[in-house]
């Protein structure tokens, strides 16, 4: 049973952004694992923005953009 675990910042992902989210994924392990799209789990993980970090900068965004602060 493949599993895929996809994290993004919390920026307003519509249904249609998650579904092609879950399908490419999907395809990625079709095509390089030779998995079976039936048997594969897909998580979406949305993580709320001020969580968000990325090379020691915390992030201050709004619904389309990462905006990063230094410390």
């Amino acid at each position: 049973m493949p599993y895929i675990n996809i994290r993004v910042a919390n920026t307003n992902l519509t249904n249609e952004h998650k579904k092609l989210l879950i399908d490419g994924a999907t395809q990625l392990l079709v095509s390089v694992l030779n998995r079976k799209p039936e048997t594969t789990h897909t998580v979406i993980d949305e993580i709320p923005i001020e969580n968000w970090e990325f090379n020691r900068k915390q992030s201050l965004g709004n619904k389309n953009k990462l905006i990063y602060i230094q410390h």
